[in-house]
């Protein structure tokens, strides 16, 4: 229900600069928010821009940031606030919340129906707009056409606050910069006496300095709560001492009941194939990343919104102005990259003030992956410049700080907010930690991962990549590391085949009498290569699985999309009868066959695709595509000769001939390739070869007339 204005507003009707005093403020809290008083630093900064002063504000994730900004809008009689965001999914989420609580808001993107957006530009031409708060991504203020419409506003005198929200995005030493923001650096030129107010959440002192120096703000207020998080503890498991990372993960999530919870991973295959995993094991989850199209995501973000699952497996961008205040789990199925980057992430738990947990799963294998594709990125850019030099090494640094974070015994806690430049005494914690609980069992895990990583490192590991699950042990993994845009791929033979050809220099370069013969070299390759497949018995073939495989994991998720999206399909048409297991992995099967070579990211968009028409497709569409079912089930099952997958899984319909090769055809004796035999299989079957070859000119008299003639040159 909407909510009237509250008389007090007009109490600021005089001079512009003139603000409400802290007991109409609160009353304004308590009457549109329900909140019974301000926390931390809100109040401060609210008289700050409503006095016409610029502010910087830094405020932990659940701060309350929303507030210095959404207060001073209603404590306006008239004009607007222009906020701007990094994401359109926080500008929705967030202008829907206000929607619902009676408050004029609005926001602008290209998302939205031309109709929309014409009605908010008729009522910000208007002489007294009715909107409280507008929305806008910085790109859209870059536009000329749009910041001319501010100007005229501005003019106006109806542009009371311009606040930028995530403003460490603007400063090139952040974690998470963006070319888009440092357009916002004009904004003080264009709009004096339009206080700007600065928010972020995870900010070092030098990225603090940046954003103030960035946005010219003129002595500004600058505002820093404490990062500290009291209520989240927070807890370090590592990968290489687990049976089964998965099953702990399972564990986990089952023992916490019915919670919400989000997963992190760094690339979008994991996302798929962790979803499909705690699916498989009762867990309502789904997975959400840039490669869904904007229809799935959305679906998945309102269904995790309304509670109508428990948990997301997400890329790293997910949650970022995401108002749900009961997330009690936030997991790191990866190392992050840095630890702003984990502060913010794992700070959306527990925003609702109660207690939560943060779980990061650290491996060996994870922690080289990243430091790779860290270099990666760098080594690719073309000319690196000074300052650019100095980004890659604190990129590397930042990283190196989330390795001493899980490699070291001290307090996490303590170790996250001395990152920040915040000095904190030692019994601060007060054992919400692993480390400050289980001091000694914590010191126990570390000195067993440092003795996995001697034995690997004696023994040598090309392999760097973790399998995705027990049934994909053999697969090639996909690496797709998402990164805000950009992207950094590396697959598992990008990372073995460069060990592995620094093995074989290692062992080329071991010391060999210069005068050797030809035997002893044989012998020594045929040792080195029993030294460079130690796992391998020299008469089985090597074969590396196909590189981007689809899992029968990801196969029985698929399976079971299709499979809801046909019952779906059945309550809306109501008559439709159909066998749903069956036309199900009719569907699967056509995807599979169509694109199962191709790779995982083409099959899953053609099984989302599959979904997609089943959600819109009409009775006839259906019925052709799958034909009409029949009483009797059994009369028309596919016969022992025919192909399963040539046929339709519905029972009755016309049938087309098709012509199909089996898998067991393909893969029969008779149409298998030789296999390629080992230097050792084919330097023993030459040894063979060239005995027999003796051994029958001996018996000859040609070949004794040979070995005569080559006595007669020797001597």
């Amino acid at each position: 229900m909407k909510k009237s204005p509250l008389p007090l507003q007009n109490a600021c009707g005089g001079s512009k600069n003139q603000s409400l005093g802290k007991e109409a403020l609160v009353k304004l809290l308590r009457w549109h928010f329900g909140h019974p008083e301000f926390r931390g630093k809100q109040l401060d900064a609210i008289e700050a821009v409503l006095s016409g002063r610029d502010c910087f504000c830094l405020m932990p994730t659940g701060g309350g940031k929303s507030m210095c900004y959404q207060i001073p809008a209603l404590a306006k009689k008239t004009g607007i606030v222009l906020v701007v965001c990094p994401l359109i999914a926080l500008m929705e989420n967030q202008v829907m919340a206000l929607k619902e609580k009676g408050i004029a808001a609005e926001y602008l993107s290209s998302t939205q129906a031309t109709q929309t957006k014409n009605k908010i530009h008729e009522d910000l031409d208007s002489g007294k707009p009715s909107l409280r708060l507008l929305y806008v991504t910085p790109e859209l203020i870059a536009t000329p056409g749009f910041m001319t419409k501010l100007r005229k506003i501005h003019t106006r005198g109806l542009l009371n606050l311009v606040a930028i929200d995530e403003a460490h995005c603007i400063s090139s030493w952040g974690h998470d910069f963006r070319p888009s923001y440092r357009k916002l650096s004009t904004l003080r030129s264009h709009f004096p006496g339009v206080p700007i107010l600065a928010l972020t959440a995870t900010a070092v002192p030098k990225v603090q300095k940046d954003v103030i120096e960035s946005l010219c703000l003129q002595h500004p207020l600058i505002l820093k709560s404490s990062f500290n998080r009291p209520n989240i503890h927070y807890e370090v498991r590592y990968k290489d001492l687990l049976d089964d990372v998965y099953a702990d993960l399972c564990d986990v999530l089952k023992s916490s009941g019915d919670v919400c919870a989000i997963v992190y991973c760094l690339e979008r295959t994991m996302c798929d194939d962790l979803s499909a995993h705690l699916s498989k094991n009762g867990i309502s989850c789904a997975a959400y990343h840039a490669g869904l199209n904007d229809k799935l995501r959305s679906s998945v973000l309102d269904n995790w919104i309304s509670s109508k699952i428990q948990v997301v497996v997400a890329t790293v961008a997910f949650g970022m102005g995401i108002d749900r205040k009961d997330v009690r789990i936030v997991c790191h199925f990866n190392i992050p990259k840095s630890m702003e980057a984990f502060y913010q992430e794992s700070g959306r738990a527990g925003r609702d003030q109660l207690l939560s947990r943060s779980l990061l799963y650290y491996g060996i294998d994870d922690c080289k992956r990243m430091k790779f594709i860290l270099s990666n990125a760098d080594n690719k850019k073309s000319k690196a410049s000074n300052s650019q030099e100095e980004l890659s090494k604190k990129t590397l640094t930042d990283f190196q700080q989330m390795v001493e974070y899980c490699e070291g015994s001290g307090c996490r806690r303590r170790k996250i907010l001395e990152t920040f430049g915040e000095k904190v005494p030692a019994s601060l914690c007060g054992k919400a930690c692993d480390a400050c609980k289980h001091p000694n069992l914590v010191a126990k895990y570390l000195e067993e991962l440092a003795n996995t990583c001697i034995v690997r490192q004696k023994f040598g590991s090309s392999r760097i990549f973790m399998s995705s699950s027990s049934d994909t042990i053999n697969e090639d993994r996909n690496s797709e590391f998402w990164n805000r845009g950009d992207e950094e791929s590396c697959s598992e033979d990008d990372i073995s085949d460069s060990d592995d050809g620094l093995a074989v220099k290692n062992l080329a370069r071991s010391k060999l009498p210069k005068k050797v013969g030809i035997s002893e070299k044989i012998e020594c390759l045929q040792r080195l290569e029993e030294r460079y497949y130690p796992d391998k018995s020299s008469d089985k073939q090597i074969n590396k699985p196909e590189k981007n495989a689809i899992s029968d994991t990801l196969r029985e998720a698929s399976k079971q999309r299709l499979q809801n999206a046909l019952k779906q399909a059945q309550q809306r048409l109501g008559n439709l009868k159909i066998e749903v297991e069956k036309s199900a992995s009719f569907l699967e099967n056509e995807c599979y066959d169509k694109y199962g070579k191709t790779g995982k990211s083409f099959y899953y968009s053609q099984v989302a695709s599959t979904v997609r028409w089943l959600s819109s497709a009409d009775y006839t569409g259906l019925t052709n595509r799958l034909g009409t079912i029949n009483s009797s089930l059994s009369d028309d099952a596919p016969t022992e000769t025919e192909p399963p997958a040539a046929r339709s899984p519905l029972v009755e319909g016309p049938t087309e001939t098709s012509v199909a090769v089996s898998p067991t055809e393909i893969d029969s004796p008779s149409t298998r390739l030789p296999p390629i035999p080992s230097f050792s299989q084919f330097i023993n079957t030459r040894k063979t070869k060239d005995n027999r070859s003796s051994a029958s000119e001996k018996k000859s008299p040609n070949g004794v007339q040979k070995n005569l003639e080559k006595r007669m040159r020797l001597q």
